[in-house]
């Protein structure tokens, strides 16, 4: 991150250099390749795992929850890109994320304008609950890759589908995520 004079900018991957304070976003400078890279390079749950598990395959794994539970290609392309922001503006777990109000308010604006780059529009707030159930869902499997077993601490829904929980080497998830964008906006884009 620097500073340039117009606020805190930070180099994507993709050579964009983005801020993202920015009210709006500058949605131009949002790449689903820049998106792919960072959620594939950054871990769940502050890295408190036995091995490396990546936010990215996290949203691929929603994704083929989504598939298996019959919903449409707009909401399964929801459940890949539920985390976008945090490519920008990284991970930070719920209990922490719950006493930080303004990181709140940065991670809904520029999630909304990912939502509207990519989907056309905001999620509804059915589609959001569908989304967040998969997404409280996914968090018994995952909390299998703490090194103590721990019960959810929330409640949710029965998964329809096996999440991929083994470790991958980030080009890998990468290079998935990518090929699901692909695959879910071939007849959209």
């Amino acid at each position: 991150m620097t500073n340039d004079g117009n606020g805190s900018t930070m180099t994507t991957f993709s050579g964009h250099r983005f801020v993202p304070t920015q009210n709006p976003p500058d949605m131009a400078k949002v790449e689903i390749e820049d998106i792919a890279h960072g959620l594939s390079l950054l871990c769940r749950g502050s890295g408190q795992l036995r091995y490396f598990y990546s936010v990215g395959l996290h949203c691929l794994n929603c994704e083929v929850e989504a598939e298996a539970r019959g919903y449409s290609t707009r909401l399964r392309l929801a459940c890949l890109l539920h985390d976008a922001s945090e490519a920008y503006l990284s991970d930070i777990i719920t209990p922490v994320k719950d006493h930080l109000p303004d990181y709140l308010q940065l991670e809904d604006r520029l999630q909304s304008a990912i939502y509207v780059k990519y989907l056309g529009s905001d999620l509804t707030a059915d589609e959001f609950a569908m989304i967040d159930d998969i997404d409280k869902a996914m968090l018994t499997p995952e909390l299998t890759l703490r090194a103590l077993t721990a019960k959810p601490y929330r409640s949710a829904s029965k998964l329809h589908s096996t999440p991929d929980l083994a470790e991958h080497r980030f080009g890998y998830v990468e290079q998935a995520y990518l090929k699901k964008f692909q695959e879910l906006t071939a007849n959209r884009m």
